[in-house]
């Protein structure tokens, strides 16, 4: 069994040692070093229904992506804060963040609006709600 390769890179060489063989680089080398999954609700707003192809570039899509995904992280807090002072019922403070974030002064458009609040909801484990497309 000299010199023989185990499947995890090491080779046995008789005695009871291992030695290192390094395996190619290509086959340890990553193709994209983007590694945050992107669901396909995000995708999809970004998509040609017809065709299934990004109408954008994917750079453009995954940092809209962060830019949503951070976004409704952040209103987490701030929503809770509204259900228990201020507002009588977690669906009004959904379409209450619904209406801000569609202003043009948001930064998102009307599709992410939508998107970012259906997480928001998600996040905090509360119903989603019926929004207007």
């Amino acid at each position: 069994m000299k010199g023989r390769v185990s499947r995890r890179g090491s080779a046995y060489d008789g005695a009871a040692s291992f030695r290192h063989v390094p395996t190619p680089a290509r086959a340890t080398a990553m193709t994209d070093d983007y590694q945050i999954d992107i669901p396909p609700s995000f995708f999809a707003l970004h998509a040609d229904a017809q065709r299934q192809r990004l109408r954008e570039p994917i750079a453009t899509v995954r940092a809209r992506y962060e830019v949503c995904e951070d976004l409704a992280a952040h209103l987490v807090e701030h929503a809770r804060v509204l259900a228990h002072v201020e507002v009588p019922s977690e669906d009004e403070v959904l379409h209450r963040i619904h209406a801000g974030l569609r202003s043009e002064a948001s930064g998102v458009s009307a599709d992410e609006a939508r998107w970012i609040v259906l997480r928001l909801a998600e996040l905090l484990g509360w119903q989603t709600p019926a929004l207007d497309a």
